[in-house]
């Protein structure tokens, strides 16, 4: 998808305009809690209005219930189209980082930082099946009641709304124990303190037994499954992912490192559940380091 943004051009501010821009950050973040994606959520955002342009203003009766209904409507047949590739790999479904410097202060004291613990809910809506993202996201997120989104999906508001519960049954089930973020950065030190100095069995004290490993590599995705491989890969690694900067990366606790030339070398991100490290996720491809929007080495 693709177009121009609106633009009224010299002259008086068109209405239409004026009206959609007033929509644009909300439908943006429709989008984005629904793709995982912000590139494809400005896309939604941009067919959306080339969508509205080519309607007549006088048969929409409430702008905002209208552009929602036609992000929705995108976004699910764009996650509906992810399904249906079964050649896409791993990666591909993974929300992008959103990495921010952790400089000891509570995630609660920066609202940026606020927004990005938000954003960790990315991963756990991954589990959902697209209708039940659509319903658990545009009602639990976004307030919008199930008969709009009924609408949507075809499906009766009842029928909706069992959708919706049933998605929020699987988030609860699925989403981390809210564990204090001072905890989840102890686990996270002692991990990197042991990687650095070698200390296997230090790094299995703090690994959950199915720890899972996820790097995203130039050559792919590779995994790793089991505290022994983990924790023999990362003493392998030692001072590599233990001299880098403690951060944020999508809410959870993580570690952003640089070459010696300022380059990014790698981004790391940890889950933490009842003081052990459940999952991993790297990502150490120069390609993908260079399009992210990460912090200066400091």
């Amino acid at each position: 998808m693709s177009g121009t943004n609106p633009d009224p051009g010299p002259g008086p501010a068109d209405p239409m305009v004026e009206a959609f821009e007033s929509q644009r950050d909300r439908l943006r973040a429709v989008a984005y809690r629904m793709l995982g994606s912000h590139s494809d959520a400005e896309d939604v955002v941009q067919e959306a209005w080339l969508r509205l342009s080519r309607q007549d203003p006088a048969t929409i009766h409430n702008l905002g219930g209208w552009l929602t209904t036609v992000v929705g409507r995108i976004s699910l047949d764009v996650l509906r189209s992810r399904q249906a590739r079964p050649e896409a790999s791993y990666d591909e479904q993974l929300p992008e980082f959103v990495v921010t410097i952790d400089d000891g202060r509570a995630p609660e004291e920066e609202a940026v930082l606020a927004d990005s613990v938000g954003l960790a809910l990315l991963v756990v809506l991954e589990s959902l099946r697209p209708s039940e993202r659509l319903a658990f996201v545009l009602h639990d997120l976004f307030a919008v009641p199930f008969e709009e989104i009924g609408r949507i999906l075809g499906k009766s508001a009842d029928a909706t709304k069992m959708l919706a519960s049933r998605a929020r049954r699987k988030v609860q089930e699925t989403e981390r124990p809210a564990n204090g973020v001072r905890e989840q950065r102890e686990v996270v030190h002692a991990f990197l303190a042991a990687a650095r100095h070698g200390a296997f069995e230090e790094l299995l004290r703090v690994l959950d037994p199915e720890v899972r490993l996820v790097v995203d590599t130039p050559g792919g995705t590779v995994v790793t499954l089991g505290a022994t491989q983990v924790a023999a890969g990362a003493r392998l690694a030692g001072g590599g992912v233990a001299l880098g900067r403690p951060a944020f990366v999508n809410g959870l606790p993580g570690v952003v490192s640089w070459h010696e030339d300022g380059s990014p070398l790698s981004v790391l991100a940890f889950t933490v559940v009842d003081g052990r490290i459940t999952e991993i996720r790297a990502v150490v491809d120069p390609a993908k380091l260079a399009l992210m929007d990460l912090p200066d080495p400091g």
